[in-house]
């Protein structure tokens, strides 16, 4: 298998390193091209053997499936440099939330899957959120989740439930670790604990959280209920955030919504636009 990558942004990088480290591809299988040449040949000494590629079009050439990594408004510009090239039987991968699975399927007589990775994968752990058009067979599908396995729970979604799905598993990081980082820093204001032991206090609670949630078995309300007790410490906070946090997470979702409808809206103004 060839694995090619057109942009090594944050998540484009993410998932070389990642494929890599865990030993799903060699850097002989994998090609890279980006605009800024220097990233790919920053990889390409992290990881001997990863090929650099000089275009877009030299990573299709050369590739069986193709991870477009890309901002949404860059999609158009680099779908219009490759479709005439690339074959029924490659697979193009698109990591972008706002370009839909009929944006790609209108433009390219490819096989053509939606990935949305997380920052998690980083360290074989968390999901992909995975969605299919129908011209994935089987055993394509079977071959992309192999490799997603290797790094992650490959999870297949509808993909009008891509943005809430994404909220939980690849914005989730970032909104659970601000939630952390601010009840870190209210442990060092009020009692003076230093930092680092609160860091690092917090950070393995958090980690022993993720593992009772999942190879523990155990579901949210159970967890609190175990550690809670009428009357005790922890219900005392735990009535008080009810309190404190009511709707917070409600107008979160609403606003990463309103976002993705924005963006969404963009994509489709310029597939529009430059097919006129």
């Amino acid at each position: 298998m060839r694995v090619g990558f057109i942009g090594t942004g944050s998540m484009g990088s993410i998932l070389i390193e990642a494929f890599i480290q865990s030993g799903a591809l060699a850097p002989q299988q994998i090609i890279a091209g980006n605009r800024t040449l220097h990233k790919v040949q920053q990889l390409a000494e992290r990881f001997p053997g990863l090929r650099v590629a000089r275009s877009n079009i030299e990573v299709v050439l050369d590739s069986d499936i193709i991870f477009l990594c890309v901002k949404p408004i860059e999609f158009k510009k680099v779908i219009d440099e490759i479709r005439k090239i690339i074959l029924p039987t490659q697979t193009i991968v698109s990591i972008t939330s706002s370009v839909l699975i009929k944006h790609l399927e209108n433009q390219m007589a490819c096989k053509i899957a939606k990935v949305i990775p997380s920052i998690t994968n980083l360290v074989l752990s968390g999901a992909t959120l995975c969605m299919y058009s129908e011209r994935m067979q089987p055993e394509d599908i079977e071959e992309l989740e192999n490799l997603l396995a290797n790094i992650s729970a490959p999870i297949r979604v509808a993909e009008d439930l891509t943005r809430i799905c994404s909220d939980l598993s690849s914005c989730g990081p970032a909104f659970m670790t601000f939630v952390l980082q601010k009840f870190i820093n209210a442990a060092i204001e009020e009692t003076g604990i230093p930092s680092d032991k609160a860091t690092a206090l917090a950070s393995e609670m958090l980690l022993g959280t993720g593992k009772l949630l999942t190879t523990g078995g155990l579901d949210p309300i159970t967890v609190q209920n175990r550690v809670s007790v009428p009357g005790g410490i922890t219900a005392e906070g735990l009535r008080m955030m009810e309190g404190e946090l009511i709707d917070v997470f409600n107008k979160l979702v609403r606003i990463t919504h309103a976002k993705y409808e924005e963006d969404l809206e963009k994509v489709e103004s310029l597939f529009t636009t430059k097919k006129q």
